[in-house]
């Protein structure tokens, strides 16, 4: 199988979609990556159904904008008579660059996929060492070997932070050029977070400020779903919210101030322990199947409440 990299590159229609009669020519996808990924905080319903609390109180399995986008390339094969999607999910949160293409492309090609997603890089740039540059041509030869495999590779690019992270634009904005010149060699497509208006706002964040709501996690996949040539479930996922009342100084304050001791604190003591919430973890779907949990609307609505 083979791209056409400025085909690949096109995010102003459906390309793709027309091409296959209405159905996505994907039947194998595996994901890799960190965190966002794993879909971190968009969680599934318990076991027995009952909805799981939302931002990281939750300890349910998490959904994400992988598997969403999942749920509608199989939604959409098997509407047009084809086979479901298989779908495996090697991410697992806390991972560097560098971790992710050492351990999961090389397991994400022994599936013999014919799509595979690698986004990440975020956890690096949140590192003052970390040299994008190296972490860019480390992301190239990952690429270039799935590329050599005939499989297709969505890439993404980072997010623009804005509040306390505002800091991190210059070296996420180089990275995303990286990324762009990467796609365009290569023939990958891009699944772009940095123009995707609705993420600047923060009701799309969870209580940690660095993972996405389920909402949030919505419009990535629908932004993914464009990212591959496809038309978006939702028409309107780029779309701004409107507006909220200015929040008090006061109230804007005792909220940063109690972000800081819930979130920054612990991740600051796991640098010092070089420790890593992702250890111990197992990818939550290690080998690509066509019976993922995909739950239906009515659930996964309330389990977001």
């Amino acid at each position: 199988m083979t791209s056409e990299p400025i085909d690949s590159l096109r995010t102003d229609g459906p390309a793709t979609e027309a091409a296959a009669g209405g159905a996505p020519r994907w039947s194998r996808y595996v994901a890799v990556g960190d965190s966002f990924t794993e879909g971190l905080w968009d969680p599934y319903p318990f076991a027995d159904g009952s909805p799981a609390p939302a931002g990281t109180e939750s300890d349910a399995k998490q959904r994400g904008w992988a598997d969403r986008l999942a749920d509608a390339l199989s939604a959409r094969r098997t509407a047009a008579g084809q086979a479901p999607l298989e779908y495996a999910n090697l991410a697992i949160r806390g991972r560097l660059l560098r971790q992710v293409l050492a351990e999961q492309v090389d397991v994400a090609l022994e599936a013999g996929p014919d799509l595979v997603s690698v986004v990440g890089g975020g956890n690096d740039i949140l590192r003052p060492q970390a040299d994008v540059d190296v972490l860019s041509a480390h992301l190239e030869e990952s690429v270039s070997a799935i590329r050599a495999t005939g499989a297709d590779v969505l890439l993404g690019t980072g997010f623009k932070a804005g509040a306390g992270l505002s800091w991190t634009r210059g070296r996420v904005g180089q990275y995303n050029a990286n990324i762009w010149s990467i796609a365009r060699k290569h023939g990958a497509h891009v699944l772009d977070l940095w123009g995707l208006n609705p993420l600047f706002d923060l009701r799309m964040w969870s209580d940690d400020r660095i993972h996405l709501t389920p909402e949030g996690h919505r419009r990535v996949a629908d932004a993914a779903l464009v990212g591959l040539g496809l038309s978006p479930d939702d028409a309107a996922y780029a779309a701004q919210l409107d507006p909220l009342p200015p929040q008090a100084f006061v109230e804007r304050a005792r909220a940063n101030a109690q972000w800081a001791r819930t979130h920054v604190v612990p991740w600051v003591q796991r640098r010092i322990k070089h420790t890593s919430s992702g250890d111990g973890r197992e990818p939550k779907w290690p080998t690509p199947t066509a019976a993922w949990p995909a739950p239906d609307a009515e659930a996964v609505q309330e389990s977001a409440r």
